[in-house]
């Protein structure tokens, strides 16, 4: 069971059924949040052996459903402290990115303004109507750039902040769809040339490109504190029949030849270090050296009253 944006080679996928005997079935099951709010639901009659998909913004509310079974898959350690943030082993790091700013590189150097170089520059001016922004309340990316503003204003000042950058009209989209594809200058008709989306977003534009592009036509915004790290982890349902299946297919997930197809199927970063990146994640897919990362049990404790006072702020 995962979420919509689960993607993986599907020679792959006919590889490890054939070498372990068995028939690998993937129900998606929505966005993120929504899948997750399923496997919560369905917890005494699981609808599935394994779930992928469950970050760090969701992470604590998926271990208080106690939806999970420990496992301590021999790859673990192979992954790095800094991506494990569950002790108990029930929820296993799979894949890692940032959410950050990117921008239209060809619009700032036609208009001669400065490219953002962090959240500051988003409420300056010379900025106004030129940011598109997800809304929390229905988007990961939108929720990641919240929480990225409260890691960086803290809980005193975040909605200041977002006075500010609706104040310098920012334009709040459903989901990143409509942002990217929609009011990104990048887009036909697009107007904004800041937009919230992915660190990986730069490689993505030229991999998909028509024309074969040696530089990306867009740049991702990674100084310290304008970043968010999202962790994607998975997890054996807690019920499962199959459960030395569902082992072998977490082994399977934190291998190295699942992890070489994250990139470029999910456009995230491998968890396993010991998976090879291609070309065009090295060359132009980023990390930010210091993301914003809140503890997962204070996403819990707060998630609600955050978006609550932000649409308060913002929307109304």
């Amino acid at each position: 069971m995962t979420h919509d944006s689960f993607a993986v080679n599907e020679d792959l996928l006919s590889q490890f059924e054939k070498e372990l005997g068995y028939k690998l079935k993937i129900l998606k099951s929505g966005d993120a949040g929504a899948a997750l709010n399923q496997a919560i639901l369905s917890k005494k009659n699981p609808l599935a052996d394994v779930f992928f998909g469950v970050d760090n913004t969701f992470m604590s509310r998926a271990l208080a459903a106690d939806i999970f079974e420990p496992y301590v898959s021999p790859l673990l350690e192979r992954i790095p402290d800094r991506l494990k943030l569950d002790p108990s082993n029930r929820l296993l790091p799979v894949s890692y990115g940032d959410v950050c700013l990117n921008y239209d590189i060809a619009w700032f150097n036609q208009k001669g303004l400065r490219p953002p170089q962090g959240l500051a520059d988003l409420i300056r001016p010379a900025y106004k109507s030129l940011t598109v922004v997800q809304n929390p309340a229905t988007s990961s990316p939108g929720l990641a750039f919240l929480f990225t503003t409260i890691g960086t204003y803290g809980q005193d000042g975040f909605l200041d902040y977002w006075s500010k950058l609706r104040g310098n009209d920012v334009y709040v989209a459903n989901g990143w769809s409509e942002a990217y594809y929609g009011k990104f200058t990048r887009a036909r008709g697009g107007t904004r040339p800041i937009v919230v989306s992915y660190a990986s977003s730069p490689a993505a534009e030229i991999f998909y490109s028509e024309k074969k592009l040696q530089k990306a036509p867009t740049a991702a915004v990674l100084s310290s504190g304008s970043a968010y790290r999202q962790i994607e982890f998975a997890g054996i349902l807690r019920g499962t029949t199959k459960l030395a299946q569902a082992q072998k297919l977490i082994d399977f997930m934190l291998s190295p030849g699942f992890q070489k197809e994250i990139p470029l199927h999910m456009w995230v970063f491998p968890a396993n270090p010991q998976a090879s990146l291609p070309d065009i994640f090295v060359n132009h897919a980023k990390q930010s050296q210091k993301p914003v990362m809140l503890s997962p049990q204070l996403i819990q404790d707060k998630r609600e009253h955050w978006i609550e006072a932000w649409t308060e702020r913002v929307l109304r």
